[in-house]
């Protein structure tokens, strides 16, 4: 049995994995060519290598009508208030994701109600929906997270059944598809990320697929000041500067030039993982479900089972990151989320609906078992490492299998750098923070 790296032991891998974004002279000069042109910001909009790039963005995930704007998280405030989604309005929204997914309905007016998650998936749970709609529910936002996407065929229906509004966060989905059918076109609005560390990316930038030509008008024209976009241009809103630039939309159509190799070569690996994985003693797989006809692998999460290994997901990730294996412990649940404070704000919507955020008095035992005990997360630059970089990473979890014995202690022993080495993604409470151990 060969000794953990923390205890002094090799770590099983000193090679780095690969970086991202990836890039070469092909978007060096994409680039140049933007610069050359003259025409390097959103307006008017949209400029000529935007309108390509959301064209061809839209081929690419399967459908729909894209407009780009400047980050992931306005393209959900936008399709809000495209939809006449604001002020008292009720927006549903899991608690196992990023804090944007909540801050969003909060900058449309709107208020996020936050509801529990799948064990099977981690993503949103339909019965939880259903049981928190109100009157005063008008939309609803899922996330398809990590390499899973949120039952949409019950999403559908649930939203169909109720009048509501349905918008994807598909910051995590860049080419998925259900039942053939390509993420972020489903609902009504499908929200997009290319943030720098996205599958997609152009540094920063987002896109809003709208299914209706009438909802992509007018985000279209929030996004540029208010700007008329209808065919008549006569139809105005009360719209702010979230253009897009067209140096951003120069790296985007690179990337896109590279995404189905990507991908391709992702879910190869990802395939790879799950047979080393399928039955080894402490890890659990995901359910992946059969309507789900292709993976996007920006994130992948499996289960360990905390008895087997006598330690919580922290000390096992701290435990791996040492052994040269890239792990986190993802997202904090939303009611203790340190991004997520609006209590502490002075926005309107937590000001006025006090009650909607009485976090303390809050409870989504699945998604607070994800994050402080069982899930781990990896990232995607573990797919693009070859059999070699899947081989050391299950050599890794094979190596803490043989010392779990010693994992209690280290939970103990390394207790202050595992909280340090997870302080991103603290809980609010000082006097709950602590989660290490057994």
């Amino acid at each position: 049995m060969s000794e953990l790296a923390l205890q002094g032991g090799q770590p099983v891998r000193t090679e780095p994995y690969p970086s991202w974004p990836v890039f070469d002279e092909a978007e060096i000069q994409s680039i140049t060519r933007a610069v050359l042109s003259g025409r390097w910001g959103g307006s008017p909009h949209p400029g000529p290598i935007t309108s390509d790039f959301a064209e061809k963005f839209a081929q690419a995930i399967g459908g729909g009508i894209a407009v780009p704007m400047f980050n992931g998280t306005i393209t959900m405030e936008v399709a809000l208030r495209a939809a006449g989604i604001g002020w008292g309005d009720e927006v549903i929204v899991p608690a196992y994701t990023f804090q944007a997914t909540a801050a969003a309905p909060m900058a449309a007016g709107a208020i996020p109600v936050i509801v529990d998650i799948s064990p099977d998936t981690y993503c949103i749970d339909p019965h939880a929906i259903e049981q928190a709609i109100t009157p005063k529910t008008k939309a609803i936002i899922l996330v398809h997270l990590a390499a899973n996407m949120a039952d949409m065929d019950a999403i559908m229906n649930i939203a169909k059944a109720h009048n509501l509004i349905v918008i994807e966060d598909a910051a995590h989905a860049h080419g998925a598809c259900w039942r053939g059918m390509g993420a972020g076109t489903i609902g009504d609005f499908g929200s997009f990320s290319l943030h720098s560390a996205k599958i997609i990316t152009t540094g920063e930038g987002g896109v809003l697929i709208c299914k209706d030509e009438k909802m992509a008008e007018l985000s279209a024209s929030i996004i540029d000041c208010g700007r008329a976009k209808d065919p008549d241009r006569e139809e105005f809103t009360m719209g702010v500067n979230y253009r897009w630039t067209e140096l951003h939309a120069a790296l985007g159509l690179v990337a896109l030039e590279r995404f189905p190799s990507q991908i391709a070569e992702r879910s190869q690996m990802a395939d790879y993982l799950e047979e080393c994985l399928r039955d080894f003693p402490g890890i659990r797989l995901l359910k992946r479900d059969p309507r789900l006809t292709r993976r996007s692998l920006y994130r992948y999460i499996i289960k360990i089972d905390t008895e087997y290994f006598g330690c919580n997901n922290d000390t096992f990730c701290y435990a791996m990151v040492n052994e040269g294996i890239p792990f986190d412990t993802g997202y904090p649940p939303m009611h203790r989320y340190n991004l997520f404070q609006p209590q502490i704000s002075r926005l309107p919507v937590p000001s006025s609906f006090p009650e909607y955020f009485d976090f303390d008095s809050m409870s989504f035992p699945i998604t607070e078992n994800a994050a402080y005990k069982e899930a781990v997360w990896m990232s995607e630059r573990i797919f693009r490492s070859g059999k070699q970089g899947i081989d050391d990473l299950v050599n890794g979890i094979r190596k803490l299998q043989e010392n779990r014995d010693k994992l209690p202690k280290i939970a103990v022993e390394f207790a202050d750098k595992i909280e340090a080495f997870n302080a991103p993604l603290q809980l609010l409470k000082k006097d709950t923070k602590k989660k290490s151990g057994n």
